[in-house]
């Protein structure tokens, strides 16, 4: 059968090639042919499995996230991985085999679409503060370009790494602290979505009902700086379901441009379980604006965000009530200055944010405003590998810890 199906797939092909009038479209033919034939050959070969497309996202996500929505055959299987070295100069040098991550999708036809990731974080053993969680597993409606229904536990639409958290996809050995602490990532909840695309005006959407942060805890109310990031409830057992609103839109009707904002709104105390500790009257808001660009070796990317949490007064004097930072990071690849057939981006990050930028009594403001200045580079001897140094230069309330690090990731 297989057999049959490459041949009329050739076939119809050399017909189309017959009555190509240019030579640009009969290079676009063989092309076609030459995809067809190695997907069908590795097809045969590898069970089914699906070689990732670095240059393919779907719904915003990263490339090895979108393999099921691109394959031809019903099942999906992939992942990615990184891990670091890291030479603090206040501290000893450690190592860390940060993520490994597993993508298994299946087409249960042409428009519904199952779609998980599965993370094992620091070696996934307990003692040691590894984990293993789902991080998504949702189905896909999959109903037009204009209009699709996600349903299950979902990424959060907001920030640029959240939804393409991949290795590949940023140039520091760490995530910004920016999208660790202000946009928790990964940040994923229970909920629903819908999403689609308008390419008469070149804007792409996600809007829904998502499980709402707890930041009815210890650290709002201490304050610390990881307030907002330990709200967030994910796949754990039991969570009760508080729905919070969540919206973003992007625009990329401008070649290797993509520019947008994403709005976070919900109760700020998800304890419906816990009636003595509830507190009502608590409001948390968080948005972004943020922005991508690449054309040939220069990239650019960054953003500005904001939490306010209303009725702070309510959890005790000293609660935060206003969190914001931005960041920027530019990077240009220098191979074709040094010979060099593989991508090496040199970059520069800057990252200046504050946690606890405002609380109830106007105390400990100052304690957690951090600035970040990185620089380092990237080698990629395949487009799904990446080798990555760095510098990061981090002052913290006037107080400076410099650390040099070193990093892998794939994609698969």
């Amino acid at each position: 059968m297989k057999k049959m199906t490459t041949a009329l797939s050739v076939a119809a092909m050399m017909a189309m090639g017959a009555q190509a009038a240019t030579l640009e479209e009969r290079v676009k033919v063989l092309e076609e042919q030459n995809t067809v034939l190695t997907e069908e050959v590795l097809a045969t070969q590898t069970g089914g499995f699906t070689l990732v497309d670095t240059k393919k996202s779907y719904s915003g996500m990263g490339p090895a996230a979108s393999k099921v929505y691109f394959s031809k055959n019903p099942l999906s299987i992939g992942g990615y991985g990184e891990m670091f070295y890291a030479n603090p100069d206040n501290g000893d040098d450690f190592a860390d085999v940060y993520r490994f991550i597993t993508y298994f999708g299946y087409k249960f036809n042409d428009w519904i679409v199952l779609n998980t990731e599965i993370e094992f974080e620091h070696g996934a053993n307990a003692e040691d503060g590894g984990e293993v969680v789902v991080e998504f597993l949702y189905l896909d409606f999959l109903l037009s370009q204009e209009i699709n229904f996600r349903l299950g536990h979902v990424l959060t639409p907001m920030g640029l790494i959240n939804q393409r958290h991949e290795p590949t996809l940023f140039n520091t050995v760490q995530r910004p602290d920016i999208e660790k602490y202000l946009l928790p990532s990964t940040w994923h909840e229970n909920g629903a979505l819908v999403y689609g695309r308008f390419d008469s005006v070149d804007i792409e959407y996600t809007a829904g009902v998502i499980n709402a942060l707890n930041v009815n805890n210890a650290n709002t109310m201490t304050p610390n700086g990881s307030w907002i990031r330990s709200a967030r409830l994910g796949s754990s057992a039991n969570a009760p379901f508080d729905p919070a609103f969540v919206g973003r839109v992007d625009y990329t009707g401008i070649n290797g441009l993509m520019a947008g904002a994403s709005v976070y709104y919900g109760d700020g105390s998800n304890l419906k379980n816990d009636a003595i500790n509830d507190v009502s009257g608590l409001d948390t808001t968080i948005f972004d604006i943020h922005a991508s660009y690449d054309n040939g070796p220069f990239s650019a990317y960054g953003l500005y965000t904001q939490t306010n949490l209303d009725g702070a007064e309510k959890l005790g004097s000293s609660a935060v009530e206003e969190a914001s930072g931005y960041y920027a990071n530019v990077s240009y690849d220098i191979s074709s200055l040094v010979g060099l057939e593989y991508k090496l981006p040199v970059f520069a990050q800057y990252e200046d944010y504050n946690p606890v930028e405002k609380t109830v009594d106007g105390l400990n403001e100052d304690a957690f405003q951090t600035e970040i200045v990185t620089i380092g580079l990237n080698f990629f001897p395949a487009d799904q590998v990446v080798l990555k140094a760095d510098y990061a230069m981090k002052e913290v309330n006037n107080v400076d810890t410099n650390t040099f690090s070193f990093g892998l990731g794939f994609i698969f």
